[in-house]
């Protein structure tokens, strides 16, 4: 019998099944590859952060077992409030201004389906956190693109090196432009927006009247002497601006999955309406063990050394610094970034002919898969971040994951330096 056309998924996701971290997590279990892709450390949280978990469990109160209010646990949210309040520069209302959400997927979900509406145009700064494309489409929004570009492409450069062009992200602008979307620090590049160029983008969302979504899960991992500023401090943009924050990423532990989104009332209540009627509410244990942790890093604030706020980036530049200085030495090119845990890294003056997949994917896909298969050492293909239009800008790299004991970097330096010696061979 025919099967009818009603037994069917929906339109709005057709066209979004394709997922990166399904097919190279897969590929790097199958290989047995060692992991430098998806973005998540291969060490624990802090102690203190695990002690808050396992006493939100043993808890005798009752309700540590039970639902919780739906956009945020009462005593998270107020230390979000506290957290946030100095840093975006406005007091928080921990009730209207925050709001709660399984992950910062979660809370840029809510954001997108509670803002957008179909037909809304939403500009994408690329590269891009690869579900920003699927997640404007489903809401049946139109986005448009605009690329960072690289200013130097030779040897060793930085995520610096890659900037906007002003005219270039104006021209994507118009009266039906509902919202910008922009990670800093960036995934994949690493790029931590300065001042001006926050300005410059500020300045485009008030004239044309633009809510800004602003995917700040990497807030705290800078480096050098780079500084984090959060777009909704700048005047005039807190009204206008969405800030997302991620428990995962701050606290190294990803699969807690817990995020949050910080903002004005008149956006943030549409994100609770969406969220209530989506999950309704994230577990109450997880949300009471990372306000015990929260609390416990804003009272060492003063003491960068002891809060892990700090401490984490400190940790991780030296990290960063060895990856980079194995990919120099085994000929690849490092775009050493200047925030978060990501660095993609030129393969374009490599020779190694790659065998043909099957596919007509670009070749950093291709690289990768090869690079899995053969050297057993897993990457993400940067170009899965860029709409297609702009895919030639990543597929020369691959992005190789830090977060990592440093037994973890050297194993990948000497897979690569194995490689390297057969090659010069």
């Amino acid at each position: 019998r025919t099967m009818s056309s009603k037994l069917s998924g929906a339109n709005r996701i057709k066209g979004t099944e394709k997922n990166i971290w399904v097919e190279f997590g897969k590929l790097a279990v199958e290989n047995k590859a060692l992991n430098l892709g998806q973005g998540f450390p291969d060490f624990k949280p802090p102690q203190h952060v695990i002690d808050e978990m396992m006493a939100a469990v043993a808890s005798d109160n009752h309700l540590m077992h039970q639902y919780t209010r739906s956009s945020g646990h009462p005593r998270l949210v107020s230390a979000l409030s506290r957290l946030y309040s100095p840093l975006i520069g406005q007091q928080l209302d921990p009730n209207k201004n925050v709001t709660v959400s399984v992950g910062a997927y979660g809370v840029l979900f809510c954001a997108v389906q509670g803002l957008i509406n179909p037909g809304d145009e939403v500009v994408i700064i690329e590269p891009f956190f690869d579900c920003y494309e699927p997640m404007v489409k489903v809401a049946g929004g139109i986005a448009h693109y605009c690329p960072l570009r690289p200013t130097k492409t030779e040897g060793v450069t930085s995520s610096k090196d890659w900037i906007l062009d002003p005219k270039e992200l104006e021209s994507k602008f118009n009266q039906n432009t509902k919202a910008l979307i922009v990670n800093n620090p960036n995934n994949p590049l690493g790029k931590v927006f300065s001042r001006d160029e926050l300005l410059m983008m500020a300045d485009l969302c008030k004239k044309y009247d633009t809510i800004c979504l602003s995917d700040e899960v990497y807030e705290w991992m800078v480096y050098d002497d780079n500084k984090h500023i959060k777009i909704a401090s700048l005047p005039g943009m807190f009204e206008r601006t969405v800030t997302m924050g991620s428990a995962g990423k701050t606290l190294s532990a990803t699969g807690w999955k817990l995020g949050w989104g910080i903002g004005p009332e008149h956006l943030i209540a549409p994100m609770q309406v969406l969220h209530q009627n989506c999950t309704y509410n994230c577990p109450t244990p997880v949300q009471e063990a990372v306000a015990g942790a929260l609390e416990f890093e804003i009272d060492q604030m003063d003491q960068p050394d002891k809060c892990y706020f700090f401490s984490l980036a400190k940790e991780l530049q030296p990290k960063r610094d060895k990856l980079a200085k194995i990919c120099q030495e085994v000929g690849l090119s490092p775009v050493v970034p200047e925030g978060g845990y990501f660095m993609m890294v030129s393969t374009g003056n490599l020779k190694t002919d790659l065998p043909d997949d099957g596919t007509d994917d670009p070749r950093d896909f291709k690289f990768v898969r090869w690079m899995t298969t053969k050297l057993k050492l897993a990457a993400i293909p940067p170009s899965a971040f860029y709409h297609q239009e702009h895919k030639h800008l990543g597929e020369n790299y691959v992005r190789f994951c830090f977060i990592k004991k440093d037994e973890t970097i050297e194993a990948a330096g000497d897979i690569l330096k194995k490689w390297f010696g057969s090659v010069k061979k």
